[in-house]
């Protein structure tokens, strides 16, 4: 009949735009998904890219774009030379490719002899700048050489360096009024953890006791500029970047450490 032919006309309808709304709702999920992760790329890049410079700055090289002046494989040579002490075998200054591959392959033998761990990732990867094993290689080097500097053991039991890292920051802010670490990322967004820190290790440099709570860029850039001015750390970190709902836990462990 007519009426059973609306009421399948309408049912059909109605499942053809709930099924046009769910799929909407997952393509916005998915690009809000890939949002975030270009906005952590970013911020990471911005991270890593300062604490290299504080270390080249040694040897008076400036990177300016990670992705592009680490392809020649010199700029990450003269790094891990700086990182460990050691003299790597010597490098070519050739322009070609195969140069390059020269020099990123002497890297990587480096690391390989120092049992760091990369995960199918050959020369050619360092060579072709691919942002994200870019982002990958360095954070692999600040945890080799900087965060598994940080060992510490309870009992028979070893952490792992992000653990250990962890435990060190909640000894050294227990007690502190609104401070209460339990990650890398939400705990520090208000700024007091950074700020109890500093001021456990030289209560003179810090007014904790002035500082509020609901101030975060406030907090965060008293941290920073403290840190910089009084204390020599280079200022990896820039306090929008930290007042977001989830900060950049690598970003933030690289400073932190």
């Amino acid at each position: 009949s007519s009426s059973q032919s609306r009421i399948l006309t309408t049912m059909a309808s109605e499942g053809w735009m709930r099924r046009r709304v769910e799929s909407d709702a997952s393509a916005f999920e998915k690009g809000r998904i890939n949002v975030l992760a270009q906005e952590r790329q970013a911020v990471q890049k911005k991270t890593f890219t300062k604490w290299l410079n504080a270390h080249l700055k040694r040897v008076n090289i400036k990177v300016d774009d990670m992705y592009l002046d680490l392809r020649d494989g010199i700029v990450l040579h003269k790094l891990l030379e700086i990182l460990s002490g050691e003299k790597l075998p010597k490098v070519s200054r050739g322009k070609m490719r195969i140069h390059k591959l020269e020099n990123s392959d002497k890297v990587l033998q480096f690391l390989k002899m120092k049992k760091v761990h990369l995960e199918n990732m050959g020369a050619h990867d360092i060579v072709d700048g691919s942002a994200r094993l870019s982002l990958g290689l360095v954070w692999t080097i600040i945890l080799r050489f900087q965060i598994q500097d940080i060992v510490m053991e309870e009992s028979a039991e070893k952490r792992s360096a992000k653990e250990a890292l962890l435990l060190w920051v909640q000894r050294k802010t227990a007690g502190y009024p609104g401070v209460n670490v339990k990650n890398f990322t939400s705990s520090f967004r208000d700024g007091l953890a950074f700020n109890a820190l500093i001021h456990k290790h030289r209560p003179d440099l810090i007014n904790y006791d002035g500082l509020v709570q609901s101030e975060h860029l406030d907090n965060l850039n008293n941290a920073f500029d403290v840190a910089e001015q009084d204390l020599g750390l280079a200022k990896l970190l820039d306090a929008v970047d930290v007042d977001v709902n989830v900060p950049d836990e690598k970003s933030v462990m690289t400073y932190v450490a």
